[in-house]
């Protein structure tokens, strides 16, 4: 298998055992970005500044290992040392430029790195690039006026999703062994999905997240739910870029420290797992029905306790209070005019419109009280998970309705729709299951276990209890060992 093929951990100790050197194997990722084009993953490529650091990582590994900068763990290892790796164009990079997919920022060079990208470099990693994303993530499908569409590395007609599906495509075709990426609405864990690769979106608040674009360039603050996490073609490099990004942003780093607990147990068998496998208020097709049928029937060979009735949360309640508070966070940045507008449209609402537009901009207009009772409402749906995993170790549910639906980036969203076998569903539905996780917090990982007749992978959603980040992982990697055939190496 080619050293581009394989997973970060098995690019890390072929430099380790001496069999190829950071310059090498990032020549070679810079060549495979080079030979595909028509992927459109990779859209800022810094071919020199890779090989410079890829060289200073050989020189510090001749040197006498990978011991120097510290890691956000606090030890002086540098995990990724030599690795190559790539970066979501959402996020800011020193002297590269970012432009989150808007020609507004068409020529924006950040003269610093954002938070979690310091991290990655602290740790050893090498950034060959930027991968493509919507305008201002705020799609669920990848293209944008800058560098246009990027296309599913498995059927060019169909979506890679949205808004990581630059760093999702490069993973999945072998451009990058890993990318950091960002998830609100299921941004990073829905084109992981559509993909067939590995995704993980953090408990929130572990990585840190200034530096994120939206919000504005130089503003410190971002989306109470906005997460940082990366995408791998194996659990196993999820993990490895887990332990190098998460820890205490700069500015607390010298109150605390993280010690995230192990996995819950070692054995398949010994977890309680809950499936949740389908739910009337977002009904999944028959692959996928059939994809979490698979994934509970091989929980009961494996001897784990499954209980497929009880439910953490009521799905409905739960998603339209994420979307209340999504489209709350929202505004912070909105042009005052623009703004005035909405809260003059929302104004003029007839009292019983409940249409999807009428709650949009009631949430976009919401009053600061009504938010602080939407907020009151967030931590007690959080208390009802807490309740739940003290008897369930992790959730399986859907990662979404379908896999991989046709590209629709040359249609306006308004008239977009998602079929699910035959059926019209709104376009929005694609990340409904994925917006429990986001909602509550909590670390949630997409898990390619199966692929429909036609080849398009399949996913699971896991979610585990708050920091049990390494539990979800554990039983990530333990799924798919269980079930090999639908992993993207």
């Amino acid at each position: 298998m080619e050293l581009t093929h394989r997973p970060a951990v098995e690019q890390l100790a072929a430099m380790a055992r001496g069999e190829v050197s950071s310059r090498e194997l990032t020549a070679a990722h810079l060549a495979r970005i080079a030979a595909h084009p028509e992927l459109n993953a990779v859209v800022a490529v810094d071919a020199e500044g890779a090989l410079a650091a890829a060289d200073a990582a050989d020189a510090r590994r001749a040197a006498g290992g990978s011991g120097g900068s510290r890691n956000a763990s606090g030890s002086g290892e540098a995990p990724l040392l030599g690795l190559p790796v790539t970066v979501k164009d959402a996020l800011e990079t020193a002297g590269l430029r970012t432009t989150c997919g808007t020609p507004d920022l068409a020529e924006h060079v950040p003269a610093e790195d954002a938070d979690a990208v310091a991290r990655l470099r602290a740790a050893g990693a090498v950034v060959l690039g930027k991968t493509n994303t919507p305008p201002m993530c705020a799609d669920v499908q990848t293209g944008n006026p800058l560098f246009g569409t990027t296309p599913n590395p498995h059927a060019p007609a169909r979506a890679a999703g949205g808004s990581s599906g630059g760093p999702a495509a490069a993973v999945a075709a072998h451009l990058s062994p890993l990318d950091l990426a960002s998830d609100l609405a299921g941004s990073l864990r829905l084109p992981a999905h559509y993909c067939g690769v590995f995704g993980l979106r953090p408990s929130h608040g572990l990585v840190p997240t200034r530096g994120h674009i939206p919000r504005p360039p130089g503003w410190l603050t971002s989306s109470d739910m906005l997460t940082l996490g990366p995408l791998a073609r194996d659990a196993a490099d999820l993990a490895l870029a887990l332990d190098a990004l998460a820890g205490p942003s700069p500015r607390e780093g010298t109150g605390w420290r993280l010690e995230l607990p192990p996995p819950r147990h070692a054995r398949l068998a010994d977890h309680r797992v809950g499936v949740w496998a389908d739910d009337p208020y977002c009904r999944v097709d028959a692959a996928t029905r059939a994809l979490l049928d698979t994934v509970a029937e091989a929980l009961h060979e494996a001897g784990a306790r499954v209980d497929a009735a009880a439910r953490p949360v009521d799905l409905a309640e739960s998603d339209r209070l994420f979307q209340l508070l999504m489209f709350a966070t929202s505004t912070a940045a909105a042009q005052p005019e623009a703004y005035a507008g909405e809260v003059a449209a929302a104004q003029a609402l007839a009292a019983d419109d409940d249409s999807p537009g009428a709650r949009y901009l009631r949430a976009r207009t919401l009053r600061h009280r009504d938010w602080l009772l939407a907020d009151e409402e967030r931590a007690r749906l959080r208390q009802r998970w807490a309740a739940y995993f003290r008897t369930v170790d992790v959730l399986v549910t859907p990662a979404a309705p379908t896999a991989a639906p046709p590209d629709l980036t040359g249609v306006p969203v308004p008239e977009r729709q998602l079929s699910v076998d035959g059926e019209r569903r709104g376009y929005w539905e694609q990340t409904t299951w994925l917006n429990l996780a986001g909602l509550a917090g909590l670390p949630a990982a997409t898990v390619p276990l199966g692929r429909t007749a036609d080849g398009l992978p399949l996913s699971v959603h896991l979610i585990g209890p708050r920091l049990a980040d390494r539990t979800v992982l554990h039983v990530a990697a333990l799924l798919s060992e269980a079930l090999p055939d639908g992993t993207q190496r």
